[in-house]
């Protein structure tokens, strides 16, 4: 099962972001001509202008150039589960729009949809495709500014989006809450994409050392650092044990410190990407 899911789950969860996609942009966005940007923003800026067409039919117009620009550069997998994504989410927005959507202020919109859609994109993202469009160009300006969240690339690119939604659509109230749409998007997107990454490192000190990292290693699995330190008041030199666990082991090594220990510090800090064994690979495409 866990091989399966390592072979397909990047297909299951571009479908699963693509319809949560749809939904926040159907239900919430829409209603109230507001929308997350991108290509699919710019397609309901331009149906608005010509008056006639779909959002999703468009999208799909739009997105054919930028899959020929894009496709060179981007890896098979993403090209493929971009292509998966462009036309799965585009599909279901035109889908879910025949569905008869909850009524909402402009702010309730404008908050729920930027959660939603943010969290779809995140999943989408997570899976390492997307849905075509912006999205290509924000994974490829993400490989040359490599600091930069891919959150914050793409609502550079939306805020384009923003103003011309004021513009088309003769509301600055609607760009406003526009523009609180694409920052929580791009802030749920950043939380999608980082935060799974997320992992603790522990700092024990005990003089039960060498006991706290055998067992950290028998039952935990995990390696142990031993950094040399020196008591400040004491000057008598000891040993601080440093491990670096999932989030979920964390309850597990609390009660194995304390079982050998009951007096041992333990000083827990978050750590983002670690980079290893029995943790994730570096890979120059890795957002």
């Amino acid at each position: 099962m866990e091989h399966l899911w390592k072979k397909f789950g990047w297909l299951l969860s571009t479908l699963a972001g693509s319809l949560v996609f749809a939904l926040g942009f159907d239900f919430f966005l829409a209603p109230n001509d507001l929308n997350p940007g991108g290509i699919s923003g710019l397609s309901m800026v331009i149906v608005e202008l010509i008056g006639f067409g779909s959002v999703g039919t468009l999208s799909i117009l739009i997105n054919l150039p930028l899959f020929a620009l894009g496709g060179i550069k981007i890896g098979r997998r993403f090209f493929l589960g971009s292509i998966l994504g462009m036309v799965s989410s585009s599909v279901l927005i035109d889908a879910i729009a025949l569905l008869p959507a909850p009524q909402s202020e402009p702010l309730l919109g404008a908050l729920y949809g930027g959660v939603v859609c943010g969290a779809g994109l995140g999943l989408v993202f997570v899976a390492g495709t997307s849905t075509g469009g912006s999205d290509i160009l924000v994974r490829l300006l993400k490989l040359k500014y490599r600091n930069v969240p891919i959150g914050q690339i793409s609502m550079s690119f939306d805020l384009i989006v923003v103003v011309l939604t004021g513009l088309v659509f003769h509301d600055v109230t609607k760009a406003m809450y526009t523009g609180v749409t694409v920052f929580i998007c791009g802030k749920v997107i950043d939380a999608m994409v980082y935060r799974f990454d997320y992992s603790k490192v522990a700092l024990i000190i005990s003089g039960e050392y060498d006991e706290i990292a055998r067992q950290i290693g028998l039952k935990l699995d995990r390696g142990a650092t031993f950094l040399h330190g020196e008591g400040s008041y004491s000057g008598t030199p000891t040993k601080v044990v440093l491990v670096a666990i999932k989030r979920q082991q964390l309850a597990e090594l609390k009660e194995l410190v304390i079982a050998i220990d009951p007096n041992a510090f333990i000083i827990v800090q978050e750590a983002h990407q670690v980079l290893g064994d029995g943790f994730i690979r570096y890979s120059k495409d890795a957002l």
